[in-house]
């Protein structure tokens, strides 16, 4: 066996000294180059020695600048040696296209070498099976649908397109770039009318079958059809991590957290072992529904299973914590980290700003920059929205002026929410609206929407009516508009504007989105809407709000029935308030707890007045930490008072 053969035969042998002065015995040193000064003199050695004729010193040099590790691939270094070769074959070809297939920036010049391969007439560098993968993977990270074709219709011609490795590649090219249909063609005449094959007479699935499945579901996701994502994974016979990771990727980019949750409940049920990109994937679910005792349950999980902890899962473990209302194990994740990045210290900031802790937002973000950490526009963000829940008009002007002036960053229309929700939370109406007149870019709905409800809160109709009538023209078919100006007519008692609103809306056939809470009771999800009696318990849950109401009445309690916004009896309207979503939340968590326990509920919409009012006195007269999350802070109720102070 000569040399060249001990050193790429598994577990074979270093070459001998007898073959010292061949390129192989280079290899190893090339491999544990941490630098390309490091990798330049072994490359200058072989120059030298006139070893760099060798075919074989040449490719290794070339396969360890192009696709080794991110930290040591220099694509451009490849390409000089690429160049420079004095004799390329297919292996070589396949070598530098691959580099340039998977680099984030020039994925191009993957297809622009393959054209170059193509023109060569050497015998030796006719692509082979190995090089169409890499060729499609560059077609589909540069939408580059028409090269792909012709690339598709070559693989066929060579007699390629059946291996599995390029019928894969070739779904998800169409794929990702957005043709499902001419994806579904192939999946289904490669999968599902020829998914098994005769081997030695029996029968066994295809190998790539599992990754082409994988594709195709991650191409729904993309689309955002889940339901027609959901009937693959439902159909398929065999399943592997990244078939489970993509279903709760997918989920979670539209939307539909539940769901996430519930498919990362039966991958436990299976007993599959969760890896590093499924803890990533499936934390973001876990932070949107609340459910502290899976996202604790995720972290033991790491830690028992030694899962590093870096950046990204640090991020997601420090925002799970901070959104499921526990601030202060965010900051245990967040100082035991090893690195950080902007994205964790944004990621902490953000945690105390939903919580009100605006001072300690700001000195977070304080000691970012002390450690030289450049903000970026998302900490900024953070760090605006800190100040605006706690009333830090000063502050918030200050920061958003160094934003510009001393950080060089460009405002997004984000930052313009901040400012405008600032200002309008403080009742400086008109200079809100002002800002909005002066922006440089166009104002989305979502600006308009915060100035509209600081008018609301502030009862300036005029305003709001002024204000409703841009947001109806600019997006006719949101309720958000004509909810809020009904609600502005309704508190001044002006039933007939209100009557002649809800028509329009019947009309038009909006709907105003209900009021829904959900509170977690030993790892499962209850979810109450208003007025609910949907649930198994709801005798018992409706005999807890009479004893609730009681109480509270006994403790002092008096209905804001100003939050009513029907034209109802003043009882009937005391009635109304008992059946908001959060309080049947809390009384399902009253009667399902240990007393004592705390109880943690989410709500879809801003908490009202008296619901705020209720809470505070509920965490007094049954002595229990109560903590909801609203569409816009936190409320942390305990002993009759409320960490947002009564501002929000």
């Amino acid at each position: 066996m000569n040399s060249t053969q001990t050193l790429y035969s598994p577990g074979g042998n270093p070459p001998s000294s007898s073959h010292s002065t061949h390129p192989s015995s280079l290899f190893p040193q090339i491999n544990r180059c941490r630098t390309t000064r490091d990798l330049s003199q072994i490359h200058a050695t072989l120059i030298k020695s006139g070893q760099m004729r060798d075919t074989l010193a040449a490719a290794e040099l070339l396969r360890f600048c192009a696709t080794s590790d991110l930290l040591h691939r220099d694509l451009d270094y490849a390409r000089k040696i690429f160049t420079h070769m004095p004799r390329r074959n297919c292996f070589s070809w396949n070598t530098i296209i691959r580099g340039f297939s998977e680099s984030e920036d020039n994925a191009i010049v993957a297809i622009t070498l393959f054209h170059e391969m193509m023109m060569n007439e050497d015998e030796d560098s006719e692509p082979n099976r190995f090089t169409f993968p890499s060729l499609l993977k560059a077609c589909a990270k540069t939408g580059r649908i028409g090269e792909g074709k012709q690339i598709h219709a070559l693989a066929v011609k060579l007699g390629f397109s059946g291996d599995e490795f390029v019928m894969s590649n070739l779904v998800r090219m169409y794929v990702m770039c957005g043709l499902m249909s001419d994806a579904c063609v192939l999946f289904y005449k490669n999968i599902i009318v020829r998914d098994m094959v005769l081997v030695n007479g029996g029968m066994r699935k295809r190998d790539g079958e599992v990754v082409i499945w994988n594709v195709m579901i991650d191409g729904y996701m993309r689309l955002g059809d889940c339901k027609a994502a959901r009937m693959l994974f439902d159909q398929m016979r065999v399943r592997s991590v990244v078939t489970w990771n993509t279903m709760i990727s997918g989920y979670c980019k539209n939307g539909c957290f539940k769901e996430a949750v519930e498919v990362f409940n039966e991958m436990k049920r299976v007993d599959l072992r969760l890896s590093y990109v499924t803890l990533v994937s499936v934390l973001p679910a876990v932070s949107r529904i609340g459910s502290l005792e899976l996202g604790e349950w995720l972290h033991w999980y790491a830690e028992r299973n030694r899962v590093e902890v870096d950046d990204v899962l640090g991020s997601a473990l420090i925002d799970m914590y901070s959104k499921c209302g526990v601030v202060e194990r965010a900051v245990e994740v967040f100082e035991r980290l090893p690195r950080r990045n902007v994205i964790t210290w944004s990621a902490m900031i953000n945690g105390f700003a939903i919580h009100g802790l605006a001072g300690e937002a700001i000195e977070c973000f304080s000691r970012m920059r002390k450690v030289g950490v450049k903000a970026s526009d998302v900490a900024y963000i953070n760090l605006l929205t800190a100040c605006s829940h706690a009333g830090m008009v000063e502050e918030g002007r200050k920061y958003f002026s160094q934003m510009v002036n001393v950080d060089g960053l460009e405002p997004r229309i984000e930052h313009y929410g901040c400012m405008v929700d600032l200002l309008g939370r403080s009742g400086l109406l008109e200079e809100a609206e002002q800002f909005i007149h002066n922006m440089p870019i166009k104002p989305d709905d979502v600006i308009w929407k915060a100035l509209l409800g600081a008018c609301r809160m502030h009862g300036n109709v005029e305003m709001g009516k002024r204000v409703a009538n841009i947001l109806m023209d600019m997006v006719p078919q949101d309720s958000g508009a004509y909810v809020a100006l009904s609600n502005m007519y309704a508190s001044q008692g002006n039933w007939s504007e209100v009557s002649e609103m809800r028509l329009r809306m019947k009309e038009m056939d909006i709907r105003k989105d209900p009021g829904c809470s959900w509170i977690d009771i030993d790892g499962v999800l209850h979810e109450f809407l208003v007025e609910d009696d949907s649930h198994p318990r709801a005798k018992d849950i409706n005999s807890k709000l009479v004893e609730i109401s009681e109480k509270l009445r006994l403790a002092g309690y008096r209905p804001i029935t100003t939050q009513v916004l029907l034209n109802l009896e003043e009882e009937d309207k005391e009635n109304a308030l008992h059946y908001h979503s959060e309080k049947i939340a809390v009384a399902f968590g009253l009667i399902s707890t240990t007393p004592g326990k705390p109880l943690r509920v989410v709500k879809n919409l801003r908490i009202c007045e008296d619901c705020h009012s209720s809470l505070k006195l509920i965490s007094k007269v049954y002595e229990r930490k109560i903590t909801v999350r609203d569409r816009k802070r936190f409320h942390h109720f305990e002993n009759g008072s409320c960490s947002c102070m009564d501002y929000w």
